[in-house]
Formats: structure tokens, sequence, C-alpha cells
């Protein structure tokens, strides 16, 4: 499994990737392997407000449907066209092609709350 050290990640197995005030949110390494060969993406609404915990999207595996929460309140501002035609980037480039979305955070100290990649990895071996 793979644990950048650049990234946030929430107990729900999604990472965040802050760049100023926006967020790139994908599902970790750990979440697609534990969902199996990913087939459908259900992409959130660009313009759509979310508060953090809130349910954003869906992705269908061929294991289960997962739901993905958003892990900081803001505004979904955009989102990965291309795991529309090709769901599988969630599995071959989970921090990389396979991102879902992109949050203009409205407050930032929320990353902050989220988990580091050493205290993740302790989150999931266990």
């Amino acid at each position: 499994m793979d644990y950048p050290d650049d990234l946030r990640y929430s107990e729900e197995h999604e990472w965040v990737r802050l760049d100023g005030n926006r967020a790139t949110v994908g599902i970790t390494d750990y979440a697609q392997d534990a969902l199996g060969d990913v087939v459908y993406v259900q992409l959130p609404e660009v313009g759509r407000a979310v508060a953090r915990g809130d349910q954003v999207c869906e992705v269908e595996s061929t294991k289960s449907v997962s739901d993905i929460y958003a892990p900081v309140s803001g505004t979904v501002v955009e989102v990965n066209e291309r795991l529309t035609e090709a769901p599988e980037r969630l599995n071959a480039a989970p921090y990389g092609d396979g991102w879902i979305f992109v949050i203009d955070v409205s407050d930032t100290a929320e990353v902050g709350q989220l988990l580091d990649a050493a205290t993740y990895q302790s989150l999931v071996e266990q």
C-alpha cells in the first residue's frame, strides 16, 4: 500500500491534496484495493456546496457500492470527467489520474484536522 506524505487522509479513506484553497479529493490506495475492480463512478455536481462528512458521490465495484464523503467543507468546482469512461483509473492511479473531484475549501483549517500519512497508515493496518 502507498501512503504519500504530501496528502491528508480521512477515516473514511479519502485523500486530500491542498493547493491554496483548492482541495483535490480521491480515494486511497487502501480503499481502491478493498473495493476491487471499479466499474462505475457517480460524480458529484459542480457547484454543489458540501459540508465535511457529507456523502458526495458513489463508487461501484465488482464487489460493492461505496459512498464517498467530503473530507472538507466548500463547493465542488471540478470533477474528473475521465472517470466516466475509464473508472478503472481509480484502481490504476488512485493518487494521480484517479482523483474524483476538487473542492473550493471554505475553511482550510479543516484540512489540518485530517490524518497525516503515518496516522492513516496505522489506522488501516489495525
